[in-house]
């Protein structure tokens, strides 16, 4: 008699078991850090443990959708972000200067989150339908899918966001095919706009740039985030103070110890030991994200899995950066570590998309 299938096996059929162990240990990282930041504010760490809770239940219901439908959904997202994004632009509340959030009257959203999936899912879906008779001009419409969004940000001005959009579409164009040649002329003509781009940034984005090359220029002001966060690295040593142990954080001198410079209050407390575990353990799920990209059977699959993943990298790379010195502070939390759940919700989506592109049957062209 044939034994009936478990029915956990339904529940984890569609869930890659590499990429859940990573996701989980990160998490749990995340909150024992998050503990010790908030001055082991329980309340928080339960906001946090739902946000995560929610985010894992989008996880697997993503992953269960099979790739037929993720391909069906792209435009009609696409469209509805752009939509929203210029509905943000003409009536968003203004906050601190900066028009993001879009107010619905149950909820507020923010549409530049959406926009961190769809953008790369558009871009992989037309590379996709033009596979065949892909041609240059077939770039310079991928690039205009891009930038559109990409502006549209940048105006709100929301510079942390319009990057990591803008990396994932970049990816998007590199992988699938776009020539060097091209790469390196926009690369040099970019060189060549910086002048152009200095004039269009805001007082305060330019403050940011200048100050990271001399954070002591106003060591109370602009450099203050720079400072305290390298300090509290360096005090750390190799071993680290202990959990809950470090000054820097327990003194009140780091700012935004629970978002963006969570990384900090981790250096601080866990050392260099700690720190290179956790880059391994970001080592991993990078890893395993390429595999799955190598592994994808058709062009919309392999470019999206890769884009996922290297924007998964940027997070981590632009977050880690800006909290040692060497990137100016745009506002890019520590995946799966720093407080948050937007971003959580986005970053978990598309580790669903990669869970669905392995373990469902493999997409063949017709």
């Amino acid at each position: 008699m044939a034994r009936l299938p478990h029915a956990g096996h339904y529940f984890t059929r569609y869930i890659d078991g590499l990429l859940l162990c990573g996701i989980l240990l990160l998490m749990a990282t995340g909150l024992i850090t998050l503990f010790s930041a908030t001055d082991a504010n329980s309340a928080r760490v339960t906001s946090q443990a739902i946000n995560m809770l929610v985010a894992l239940g989008v996880m697997w219901l993503v992953a269960n959708i099979p790739l037929e439908h993720i391909m069906r959904i792209a435009l009609p997202l696409y469209a509805a972000g752009l939509f929203l994004l210029l509905c943000v632009a003409l009536f968003g509340e203004v906050n601190n200067g900066a028009r993001r959030w879009l107010n619905l009257g149950v909820t507020r959203i923010q549409p530049s989150e959406l926009m961190k999936i769809a953008v790369p899912l558009m871009m992989a879906w037309y590379f996709d339908k033009h596979e065949t008779t892909l041609r240059l001009r077939d770039y310079g419409v991928a690039t205009l899918l891009l930038l559109a969004p990409v502006l549209l940000i940048l105006r709100q001005p929301d510079l942390g966001t319009a990057l990591l959009i803008a990396s994932s579409g970049f990816y998007v164009l590199f992988f699938s095919g776009l020539s060097w040649r091209i790469m390196a002329a926009v690369a040099i003509a970019g060189g060549a706009s910086l002048p152009l781009l200095w004039s269009m940034l805001h007082d305060y984005q330019r403050k940011r740039i200048m100050t990271l090359l001399d954070p002591a220029q106003d060591a109370l002001g602009a450099g203050y985030h720079t400072i305290q966060s390298t300090i509290a690295i360096g005090s750390g040593g190799v071993l680290g103070k202990g959990w809950q142990q470090g000054t820097q954080t327990h003194l009140a001198f780091l700012p935004e110890r629970s978002t963006d410079f969570i990384f900090a209050v981790f250096s601080e407390e866990f050392g260099l030991l700690g720190n290179l575990l956790l880059l391994l353990l970001y080592l991993a799920l990078i890893a395993r994200g390429m595999v799955i990209a190598a592994n994808a059977s058709t062009q919309f699959t392999r470019l999206i899995a890769a884009s996922i993943t290297l924007t998964f990298f940027t997070y981590i790379f632009v977050n880690m950066g800006m909290v040692i010195g060497i990137l100016p502070v745009v506002g890019v939390p520590l995946p799966l570590i720093s407080y948050g759940g937007t971003s959580m919700v986005t970053m978990l989506l598309g580790f669903g998309i990669l869970m669905s592109i392995q373990t469902h049957p493999k997409l063949v062209k017709t």
